[in-house]
């Protein structure tokens, strides 16, 4: 069968390309190789209870009838109602480090304040820091090779500080060890700082319910079960995909949001094309998370913030570390702890810590059993300085690993933000293979369904 554009990975990305295309008559099919759709961001039941993997909160978040920004752009390209995907700003935040906490929500002056109060010699040149972020484009990169930190200290002198303020934004969204691209700095400062969190009462379940209605009221074709084995190509140009399963499909172009390596791979060896570039490295970057289910509310306990991110040494760290789970830092998320009407039926505590990529895709499968665990055990024994000690009221729990990411995205090493260069024009050495989502240079769940609509529409629309 042969269709206009063939999109791989039924993730938000791909499946938000899908819905732009489908909007405009394109006969296009999303196939995904797993028998459930969401990819980085999916959802799954165990011993009766929904669990997201993916999902902490919705960032980019603004109020009900805001008129600009990502959240704005991103319902009027897919032709959603504000209310479809009833999200629910956070109750609010906090950095935690030695000495040292700074609380922030969706009002940027709270973060300012908070700045002035715990380093009052820093914020001249924090609000300095903040209007020349303010001013840049965002997604424009005029550096490729320009990072966060020095941008950072050319207005802030201690170091303290610069830490504190990277700490949430490298652990959502920096592939690079103890460090951001500039570009995707510039990007997760707006995104989590002057916008903000928020989440659907629902979880990611409904953002992806939503997605794959439209969807399918627009005529696209989702395909489950149908992992793509490689990309067939006739000289510089892709000319459909061979499945699994040995069935080919033809199109005239393809969107790939399997990741930059994974789709170079997909390809074969590089078409002779001028000078090709080398390919690129796979990422390091990865986590484990340990999700406990308690028999009451966080805020009961004397937990009221919706996310904590901590460092337990002044220095942060943010690499592959050599133990299989680093203590030393973490994120720690209450789902329950949202601005909800009424409050979810049981708590909830996430606890996400960086993991060392090789240990965790070792094959003996009672070693790795037992060393879920363990390591789920001791990173929350690390995170427990850091909250109310919730583990007397828990009643079940579960974790997922760089092997559970690998295994249900195909990221090489498992990494969750993909290769540390992004591919921000979204081209690849075939002319007609387009890259989306995470390593396009996007991330987060607004971030991941622009990228699939901005590359729809730049490749797959202008092109007809």
């Amino acid at each position: 069968m042969r269709y206009d554009t063939l999109i791989i990975g039924a993730g938000l990305s791909g499946l938000a390309a899908g819905i732009r295309l489908a909007h405009f008559e394109q006969a296009v099919c999303v196939l995904e190789r797993h028998t459930t759709i969401g990819g980085l961001n999916s959802f799954y039941r165990l011993r009766h209870r929904n669990y997201d993997v993916g999902l902490h909160a919705v960032t980019n978040f603004t109020p009900k009838g805001t008129k600009t920004g990502p959240l704005s752009r991103l319902l009027r390209q897919l032709r959603f109602a504000w209310d479809d995907f009833q999200l629910v700003p956070q109750v609010g935040s906090r950095v935690d480090f030695p000495g040292k906490s700074l609380r922030f929500n969706n009002d940027f002056e709270l973060l300012t304040s908070q700045v002035a109060a715990e380093f009052p010699a820093q914020v001249d040149g924090f609000r300095q820091l903040a209007e020349f972020l303010a001013a840049q484009e965002l997604g424009v990169v005029t550096d490729p090779d320009l990072t966060a930190r020095p941008v950072l200290q050319r207005y802030l002198s201690d170091p303290l500080l610069i830490d504190m303020l990277l700490c949430p934004l490298m652990f959502y969204g920096s592939p690079t060890p103890d460090d951001m691209e500039f570009t995707q700095f510039a990007i997760m400062w707006h995104s989590i700082y002057r916008e903000g969190f928020a989440r659907p009462r629902e979880g990611v379940r409904l953002i992806m319910r939503q997605l794959v209605k439209r969807y399918r009221e627009l005529g696209g074709e989702l395909r489950l079960r149908a992992g793509v084995k490689s990309i067939l190509r006739d000289g510089a140009r892709a000319v459909g995909v061979e499945l699994d399963n040995g069935e080919i499909l033809e199109a005239d172009r393809i969107l790939s949001s399997a990741g930059l390596v994974e789709t170079l791979a997909l390809c074969g060896t590089q078409p002779e094309v001028g000078e090709a570039p080398p390919r690129p490295a796979p990422g390091e970057i990865t986590f484990v998370e340990t999700i406990h289910t308690l028999d009451c509310q966080p805020a009961d306990l004397g937990h009221p913030e919706t996310i904590v991110f901590y460092s337990n040494r002044p220095d942060f760290r943010y690499a592959n570390p050599a133990a299989p789970c680093d203590l030393d830092s973490g994120i720690i998320c209450s789902p329950n702890n949202f601005q909800y009407d009424e409050p979810l039926e049981e708590g909830a505590i996430r606890i996400t810590a960086l993991a060392n990529k090789d240990y965790w895709m070792q094959s003996d499968e009672a070693a790795y059993t037992a060393a879920k665990q363990h390591w789920s055990d001791q990173i929350t024994q690390a995170a427990s300085g850091h909250v109310p000690d919730f583990r007397a009221r828990t009643v079940d729990t579960d974790m997922f690993t760089p092997r559970t990411i690998r295994k249900f995205t195909g990221h090489i090493n498992g990494c969750v933000y993909g290769a540390p260069r992004k591919c921000w024009e979204g081209t690849t050495p075939l002319e007609n293979v387009y890259i989306c989502g995470t390593d396009q240079g996007f991330l987060g769940i607004i971030g991941s369904m622009l990228s699939g609509i901005g590359i729809a529409n730049r490749y797959a629309l202008r092109a007809t």
